[in-house]
């Protein structure tokens, strides 16, 4: 059984702060998140804001407002406010960073078979669209170190490579990749760094300027706990004036700057962005430090137990944060996953990467040792 100090996690939220099911386990926080009570208040309070006067909350108020939230995030992240930008997901991020990228027919776009699934399709599509060639770097499992992984990636590089799309934690195997290095590196190689930050914000602490990315986008709505539809994507300011927007609107005009240009494309609830400064105080107000450091230590137990009990050796030794995928004995992964949720009322994904089955298991706050307890005795009488 996954076992962890009982007078610790009591200093925990719990599950009560969040709106989420009591009758179910929710072990799939990565896939969109989930909102605390008191953070959803704010959401519907800035929400009837916007229903009792429309046009003095979106035509009057909204950049002033706009902007106090990006100042706060700014300050998060520590970079300049100018270089933030809201949007409703990171892939909708990701697209405006790689379809503006000039490329040939002669140009490489570098990435690793660790991608989202809408990533490699918006790939694909550039590629299409351009001519330029995406090449894949297949990360060897399981995961050896930062410096071996980097040498790996770089050695794929050409005179031909444009940019080097990456995640900073995985989608599919929820391994933390060393972007801030890649970043680095790739920056003294004269490569463009485009990093998928979709898992990052809230479950890892972000510096975007030590990072280096020339840019990155990222999800509130996952780990930060802020509601859905808000994401952001930051971009330094010696690319502002060639990044183009998704939708041409009233901010694109003559000498308007990355904000104006990308922030507003018409009638939309704004009421997820002015949000996310809340979901931020609320982790600054609970220690996240510690409540991420708790969720680890159990997401490490689970991998733990789960691959003792299977014979199956781990993706990484502690290469995750609150999110990590645990191998699995051959099996239907779609087929168990309806089993969890209608047998045991546990909602987690399965999927196979690489040839090998496997379990995504997000651990967040509310999570306890006996939820995975429950999913450990699930597997085993649904596997063997």
């Amino acid at each position: 059984m996954v076992k962890i100090d009982a007078e610790r996690v009591s200093l925990m939220p719990t599950k009560a702060d969040f709106l989420i099911r009591d009758d179910i386990i929710f072990l799939n926080h990565g896939s969109f998140g989930a909102c605390p009570r008191v953070v959803f208040v704010t959401y519907q309070e800035w929400q009837r804001e916007l229903e009792r006067q429309p046009i003095e909350f979106l035509l009057r108020r909204r950049v002033e407002l706009m902007a106090y939230a990006r100042e706060v995030i700014a300050d998060y992240f520590n970079v300049p406010a100018g270089e933030i930008v809201f949007v409703a997901n990171a892939t909708a991020g990701l697209n405006i960073a790689l379809r503006s990228l000039r490329l040939r027919s002669a140009d490489e776009i570098l990435t690793t078979d660790h991608e989202y699934g809408a990533v490699n399709r918006l790939l694909e599509f550039v590629a299409a669209k351009t001519g330029a060639r995406v090449r894949r770097h297949r990360v060897r499992l399981p995961y050896e170190s930062d410096e071996a992984f980097a040498d790996a990636l770089l050695a794929g590089t050409s005179a031909k490579t444009k940019a080097i799309v990456i995640s900073h934690i995985t989608s599919p195997t929820a391994l933390i990749f060393p972007v801030e290095l890649i970043c680095r590196r790739a920056r003294e190689m004269g490569i463009l760094t485009i990093v998928d930050g979709a898992h990052a914000p809230g479950q890892l602490p972000i510096d975007l300027a030590a990072i280096g990315a020339d840019m990155y986008s990222g999800n509130f709505h996952k780990w930060l706990c802020a509601p859905k539809g808000s994401a952001f994507l930051h971009a330094r300011a010696e690319h502002h004036d060639w990044i183009e927007p998704l939708v041409v609107s009233h901010g694109w005009t003559a000498g308007s700057s990355f904000v104006e240009r990308n922030e507003w494309s018409g009638t939309r609830d704004i009421a997820p962005f002015l949000t996310v400064p809340a979901a931020i105080e609320y982790q600054r107000a609970h220690d996240w430090g510690r409540v991420r450091g708790q969720c680890h230590e159990l997401a490490a137990r689970a991998q733990h137990e789960l691959c003792g009990h299977f014979g199956l050796q781990p993706l990484s030794r502690d290469q995750f944060a609150q999110m990590v995928t645990i191998p699995l004995p051959r099996c239907e992964p779609a087929a168990v996953q309806e089993r969890l949720y209608e047998e045991h009322r546990i909602e987690a994904p399965l999927g196979e990467f690489a040839g090998q089955c496997g379990i995504r298991v997000s651990v967040q706050a509310y999570t306890t040792a006996e939820d995975l307890a429950q999913l450990l005795a699930a597997l085993e009488s649904i596997i063997g």
